[in-house]
């Protein structure tokens, strides 16, 4: 399930052309992963109208120390294939 939530997130990031700048913000904050992932469920009532169901699952990539592997992982392959 965590390479599923993962993947998903880095083809939205991918596509939107974010990949590498997401990467580099991931990379840099991840020893302020747990506060961010409590930030994204308090936040929840205000970012459910403009992401959906995208809400949800950025909060639990968030919570999830795989997932939020999967997706750094999943983000640094992209990015190699673009170079």
């Amino acid at each position: 399930m965590t390479d599923d939530r993962s993947e998903i997130l880095a083809a939205e990031l991918r596509r939107r052309g974010l990949g590498a700048p997401a990467l580099l913000l991931l990379e840099a904050h991840r020893p302020l992963r747990p506060l961010l992932s409590s930030l994204a469920l308090f936040l929840q009532p205000v970012t459910r109208p403009l992401l959906g169901t995208r809400a949800g699952l950025v909060q639990r990539t968030l919570d999830d120390d795989d997932a939020y592997d999967a997706l750094l992982a999943g983000l640094a392959a992209a990015d190699e294939d673009a170079r």
